[in-house]
């Protein structure tokens, strides 16, 4: 597949050395993504520890010179399997992101996916948006969410085990 492909669809994994229950408390206490992720710098709306499904959240977002913030929704709260939110700007979708978390002999698989949802009715504009917001063209933005994943999901693994 030609990178510069427009893609709807990414998902990176890592093997870290911890039961799937700690891992999902961690993805799940989603204010803890500031500490991982090289675009989200905060999170606000939630209270600490895990988030249940329906709970709402925003996202503080920066890459260089540019700056944003998403509305989000936790979709899925499964603890110890798979944890998912819906991003969405200005009410118009966005974005799922997720972590689905699979067991194994000394650890847990984690599996960080996203997916475009800027599709439909409304998703040149909502493509539109996200270039100008973020700086990134839409069929280029599954590169910039790959490099982003193997970095939270590296720092997640590290933090993880260190403890």
């Amino acid at each position: 597949m030609n990178p510069t492909e427009r893609r709807w669809s990414v998902e990176e994994s890592v093997f870290v050395k911890a039961p799937a229950d700690r891992v999902y408390a961690a993805v799940a206490d989603v204010r803890s993504m500031a500490r991982w992720s090289p675009e989200c710098v905060a999170v606000r709306g939630v209270a600490a520890g895990p988030a249940r499904t329906g709970a709402r959240f925003v996202g503080f977002n920066r890459k260089g010179p540019f700056f944003w913030f998403t509305g989000c929704r936790v979709t899925r709260a499964e603890p110890g399997v798979d944890f998912a939110f819906r991003v969405s700007s200005f009410g118009l979708p966005v974005a799922l992101w997720g972590y689905r978390l699979a067991p194994e002999a000394d650890g847990t698989r984690v599996t960080e996916y996203w997916r475009d949802l800027r599709t439909g009715r409304y998703g040149k504009v909502t493509q539109a948006m996200g270039r100008i917001f973020t700086g990134t063209r839409p069929e280029v933005r599954h590169l910039a969410n790959e490099a982003g994943m193997r970095a939270t999901l590296e720092r997640l693994r590290r933090e993880l085990e260190s403890r």
